[in-house]
């Protein structure tokens, strides 16, 4: 496996509490790799580990075969534009238009200072998202669902090589939900970005992931392609899929009904 990032025995403890423990994972380059399991296992804190914002009390983190666990801060900055991040709550400036937003990193990342090519950029970003022209709107104006897609265009804005998704479909309803999954495909099709995604969206995670890594008790607990993944024995995982299907079943026969 060609893997753009491998975390090895990754652990972080606060306090008395051990998050992590031991973590082992390989996201491979050009794919789309899911994290999932229950609330409070740390996939959150796994992703800080991975871009830097945080240092693990042990283990190693390879970005394209460099160890950042261990790099001073101003080299993780470095590493650190390799990825995008596109924010659960897609964590746009309310005070900004949505053209400003996407011109917010090219001029404050990548330094641009040429106006008019920044809005090229952010016309080219809203159309690929199939929102043109909203660039003088605010994000009051905006529904949940075009935050999240404005928020992945301001990402897309600086051509990052991976790109994480923080729990991207949460707050939406169903079809909303299945669009931002088909986002995330195209993203990782059309441009080759590699996609990490965390996620309680078991059904679009065995949709659109070409590995998922299922989280429980500090370690990945089974790891593999979406149907080694369905078939792992782990108890705790078998119980998760279970009841996630089983809401999907439930959502049909009521759909049936009415």
């Amino acid at each position: 496996m060609d893997a753009i990032v491998s975390v090895r025995n990754l652990t972080k403890s606060f306090g008395p509490v051990r998050v992590l423990q031991g973590l082992d994972m390989d996201f491979p380059r050009g794919k789309i790799t899911s994290i999932i399991g229950q609330s409070g296992t740390g996939k959150s804190v796994l992703f800080k580990n991975i871009i830097g914002i945080m240092t693990p009390d042990e283990g190693s983190i390879l970005v394209d075969g460099e160890d950042i666990a261990g790099l001073p801060e101003g080299e993780k900055r470095r590493v650190r534009r390799k990825f995008g991040y596109a924010f659960q709550d897609a964590a746009l400036f309310d005070s900004m238009t949505v053209g400003e937003n996407i011109a917010f990193p090219l001029r404050e990342v990548l330094g641009m200072k040429d106006r008019k090519a920044m809005q090229r950029i952010v016309r080219e970003k809203l159309e690929w998202i199939d929102l043109p022209g909203i660039e003088g709107k605010f994000p009051s104006e905006l529904s949940g669902g075009m935050r999240k897609r404005v928020g992945v265009a301001r990402t897309l804005a600086v051509e990052p090589d991976i790109l994480l998704f923080d729990e991207p479909t949460t707050g939406l309803d169903p079809v909303l939900s299945e669009s931002i999954n088909a986002l995330i495909r195209r993203v990782n099709e059309e441009f080759g970005i590699t996609c990490i995604v965390i996620s309680h969206d078991i059904i679009g995670t065995f949709h659109i992931a070409h590995r998922i890594g299922f989280l429980a008790d500090g370690a990945i607990q089974a790891a593999g392609d979406p149907g080694e993944v369905a078939r792992a024995e782990h108890p705790i995982l078998r119980k998760f899929l279970q009841n996630s299907f089983t809401d999907l079943r439930l959502d049909c026969e009521d759909e049936e009904e009415e």
